[in-house]
């Protein structure tokens, strides 16, 4: 207790005032001590027992409730298995029975197309044999009369050729004759050569008769002398064998007593004899075997070499192969620069004054040769008699007139109604345009596309043209760009351009389907083709048709159809434009009061305004963006072209803010920054809203105006160096854009400061540099309005289209000229 001043006695101590009441103090604090310690203990205790039977309690519910928990889980999944399989099993009887369906139909289908398919080839060859057959007969007649008449004139040519040389001989004998003396001297000399050389030769022949006499009987003895020999030979190996039987049967005949037998020099000498014919043939024996091995060799060599020119045949295939695939391709470019070639004919006749005189040529009488170009023997140039002239005699004409007036009438009146009802809006089935679908597939079945002359692709693109007249309309618009799109996709993949048309006549072969192809295709008018052609075509998807050949109205209907496309696009795009310019004005340039309000730092109701006002005119441009892009995609616009509209209406607002920024200095702050990049992040919003389907790379277009705006509202611009600037900043910024930012810069709202000196003067010295190296010091952008696709462009990002299954109007539903178009595929 430390105290003072106190006494120790032998019984007491002595203690001095108050002391006394400090050490009852520290009793009673020792003693409150003790009894806090005994009451924590037993509180502890008692809670612990309280807590412990909580804690069990707690458990075994837990556990129960646990327990149901997962028996209730366990009978759902029980459940939902059972479900899983039921479904499982019905969705699998059910695909079954339609899959049965099908595979009949499409067998009963298959073998009635290739049962019509044989009958069609069988046909088509009978024809071609029974033409050729007449042919081969009238080129012999032919040829074998030609011979005949060369071969009279030969032998006149020579018999008179051969008189003339007799003549002259026998004028030369005459003259000779008048020398008798000589004459006979020679004659004389001229008998004893003969007789000498006579003499000689029989002497001749008696001693080669004579030699071959002598021959002869040489051989003869030979050939004696080795038939005796082979008849020993065969003797001795008989008596050989003989012996040996003899001997074999002596040995097991005799007993087994050794005894001494006298052998005779005779068979000694025998068997001598025998063992060497036995060497004989042992080695003509190991001679064959050589020669047999040699021969297995030369077999194997052989095989190997042929397996070798087997390999180089097969190589040597291959190259061919390949050469015929190049040479069909070079063909086919070929052909497509006859038919330009054959198009561009076609329009400089168009624009002549005979182009009148031609399309009445059909009325009057004529005669259609196709002559081949045959060279005569005397070098002039004749017509090939195999051609056989066709001729219409008037009387003919005018019986046929009447039907195909009727049948005029009736192609006419088709098309006035298929111009009628293509002229209203006839919506869309399944997102496919059915204005598209119903002309395809009406000029495809008249047969359009193959003749040389028809009035029906002006009437349409007359219709389209009078369609879009309105230009603010941009359903009308939107609607006419989607049917024109289809209708040009189904052209780009059915149209083809060959050079038959454009061939000249000389080419033609004269056989009886190319007279009836050449008739038919001068002849060619819109009577014609109304004529069904669904036994040899089938209108399907696209995939199921096949190419036509084209003629010059069908390729210029198809360029009208590009120029309309086009035109419609830039159409679409030059109205957006318009609706947007007056707000991108707006949307550069912060208001005064929220600039104001920022300078201060205040959070008053009129920035809160300000910030509204310039925010809602970002949204009035998503708004009006929305709005044509809900119209395109209602009107079933290819998202390719959708794409490529937003792409450079992005481009444009790019353009117009990052020139207005370089040209205001009051739009180079950091405050307005600000401003714009939220503008930014609602155009950012809307692209994630419009899906990369169909915004495409618009978002990529704002690099220019991106980089500007962050280079505004970034903190500590004197610590960047150029090449931080150039590199990571703004890397799409050209030096001239960077200096006339940082010159321009000012901060209205912290009051920092622009890029260092250094870094300017650094800009100014590359500037330098580049104006003398001749590079452009325009800092200002262009807009690009040109038409950023082409028709193949279109053709593959489209998909395929199925043209059968589309709902056709009432007006052509209910006409009986119109029953092609309600025919589906299975």
């Amino acid at each position: 207790m430390k105290l003072e001043n106190y006494q120790i006695g032998k019984t007491k101590v002595f203690l001095r005032a108050g002391q006394m009441a400090d050490l009852d103090a520290r009793r009673a604090e020792v003693l409150g001590k003790a009894a806090r310690i005994i009451q924590r203990l037993m509180r502890t205790y008692i809670a612990r027992k309280q807590f412990v039977l909580v804690r069990r309690s707690t458990t075994h519910l837990q556990s129960f409730v646990r327990g149901t928990l997962v028996r209730n889980l366990y009978e759902c999944m029980r459940r939902e298995a059972a479900a899983v399989k039921i479904q499982k099993n019905v969705r699998r009887h059910k695909a079954r029975e339609s899959y049965l369906l099908l595979q009949a139909a499409t067998v009963t289908l298959q073998t009635g197309l290739r049962a019509m398919s044989a009958r069609k080839e069988f046909r088509f060859r009978k024809e071609t044999k029974a033409a050729v057959h007449i042919q081969a007969r009238w080129r012999c007649h032919r040829d074998y009369s030609h011979y005949k008449n060369m071969q009279r004139a030969v032998l006149t040519y020579q018999c008179a050729w051969r008189q003339r040389l007799a003549r002259r001989e026998l004028r030369n004998l005459k003259m000779a004759a008048r020398e008798t003396g000589a004459l006979k001297e020679a004659k004389d000399k001229l008998e004893k050569r003969v007789e000498e050389l006579t003499w000689r030769l029989g002497l001749e022949k008696r001693l080669r008769t004579d030699l071959e006499e002598a021959k002869a009987q040489e051989i003869a003895k030979l050939q004696e002398t080795l038939h005796d020999l082979q008849l020993q030979v065969e003797e001795a190996k008989t008596m050989a064998t003989k012996e040996r039987e003899a001997a074999r049967k002596a040995i097991e005949e005799a007993p087994p007593v050794i005894k001494e037998t006298p052998v005779l020099v005779e068979d000694t000498e025998k068997v001598n004899s025998l063992t060497a014919e036995v060497d004989q043939l042992k080695a003509l024996l190991q001679t064959e075997r050589q020669a047999t091995e040699t021969a297995k060799k030369e077999h194997a060599e052989a095989e190997r070499r042929n397996e070798e020119l087997m390999k180089k045949f097969e190589g040597a295939e291959k190259k061919i192969e390949q050469l015929q695939d190049t040479a069909q391709r070079l063909e086919e470019k070929a052909t497509n620069m006859e038919s330009e070639n054959k198009v561009l004919r076609q329009q400089a006749v168009a624009i002549s004054p005979t182009a009148k005189a031609l399309a009445a040529y059909p009325k009057s009488p004529f005669q259609l040769r196709t002559p081949e170009i045959v060279n005569a023997p005397n070098g002039e140039v004749k017509s090939s008699p195999d051609v056989t002239p066709i001729s219409l005699n008037l009387k003919e004409l005018e019986a046929e007139e009447k039907p195909q007036k009727s049948l005029n009438e009736k192609q006419q009146e088709n098309q006035d109604l298929l111009i009628k009802c293509v002229s209203q809006d006839l919506g869309f089935s399944s997102g496919r345009a059915i204005a598209a679908c119903v002309i395809y597939r009406c000029l495809l079945h008249w047969r359009s596309f193959e003749v040389e002359r028809t009035g029906v692709f002006d009437r349409i693109i007359q219709t389209i043209g009078s369609a879009i007249e309105v230009q603010d309309n941009n359903d009308k618009l939107a609607y006419w760009l989607s049917n024109s799109s289809t209708l040009l996709l189904l052209l780009q993949r059915t149209l083809k351009t060959t050079g038959a048309a454009g061939l000249t006549p000389q080419r033609r072969r004269s056989t009886a389907a190319s007279f009836g192809r050449v008739f038919s295709g001068i002849r060619a008018s819109p009577q014609s083709a109304a004529r069904p052609f669904l036994g040899s075509r089938l209108i399907g998807g696209l995939g199921d048709l096949r190419q036509v050949e084209a003629k010059y109205p069908a390729l210029l209907f198809k360029q009208q159809l590009t120029a309309f496309l086009e035109k419609i696009y830039g159409m679409i795009r030059d109205n957006l434009k318009k609706e947007i310019s007056p707000l991108l004005g707006l949307c550069i340039q912060a208001p005064r009061t929220s600039r104001a309000s920022l300078i201060k730092g205040s959070r008053s109701q009129a920035n809160a305004l300000a910030q509204q006002t310039l925010i809602a005119h970002w949204q009035s441009i998503v708004k009006i963006l929305t709005n044509y892009l809900n119209v395109l995609k209602a009107n079933y616009v290819p998202s390719f072209l959708i794409s490529k509209v937003f792409t450079q209406i992005f481009s444009f607002i790019n353009v117009q803010l990052f020139n207005s920024l370089l040209l205001r200095r009051e739009c180079c702050s950091f405050s307005n920054g600000e401003y714009v990049k939220a503008g930014l992040a609602e155009l950012e919003q809307w692209c994630i809203y419009a899906t990369e389907e169909y915004a495409g790379s618009s978002w990529e277009e704002l690099k220019h105006i991106r980089q500007a705006v962050g280079f505004l509202v970034i903190h500590q611009k004197p610590k960047k160096t150029l090449k931080e600037i150039t590199n990571d900043l703004c890397p799409v910024l050209s030096i001239q854009q960077l200096y006339r930012i940082s010159t321009m810069y000012w901060d209205d709202k912290y009051g920092t400061h622009t890029v260092s000196s250094e870094v300017i003067s650094s800009m100014r010295i590359m500037m330098t540099e580049d104006s003398n190296n001749a590079v452009s010091s325009s800092f200002l952008l262009d807009d690009d309005s040109s038409i950023p696709f082409s028709v193949d462009d279109i053709s593959k990002s489209m998909t395929e289209i199925e043209v059968t299954d589309v709902d056709m109007p009432p007006l052509i539903r209910e006409n009986s000229g119109f029953t092609f178009l309600h025919q589906r595929k299975d």
